[in-house]
């Protein structure tokens, strides 16, 4: 398992940034710091650190999945770490066309937003 963690962290730090990771880390308690354990090692060491799948294309695919699923806190987290994986955004919006057609005008409203936001954020627009 710590090998997963290790490796998971290290892809966790790489998409979403050193500062979030160890800010999120650092706030685990009794409460949540065995599940910040095992979704560092399942999800970033077991399930991003596969490389069949590179990390730009895993971007696009998360994006896809968590937009149709409507988390956008999560969704705006992760459309970060695309970025920071390569994803552009001219990729950004096709993945959002995506999500509207399969997932409805509402939904591709609430991603552009979310969108919106990061982008300026990272001066992108």
């Amino acid at each position: 398992m710590n090998d997963l963690f290790d490796k998971g962290l290290a892809q966790r730090k790489a998409t979403l940034g050193d500062a979030y990771v160890e800010k999120n880390l650092a706030a685990a308690d009794e409460l949540t710091r065995p599940f910040q354990e095992a979704m560092t090692a399942w999800c970033w060491g077991f399930g991003w650190g596969d490389d069949s799948i590179d990390a730009k294309t895993r971007s696009m695919m998360n994006l896809a999945m968590i937009g149709a699923l409507g988390k956008m806190h999560e969704w705006e987290l992760h459309c970060n770490g695309a970025i920071n994986n390569g994803v552009s955004k001219e990729e950004i919006r096709a993945i959002v066309h995506v999500i509207g057609i399969y997932c409805g005008v509402p939904q591709a409203l609430e991603c552009f937003r979310v969108a919106r936001k990061v982008l300026q954020e990272r001066e992108l627009i």
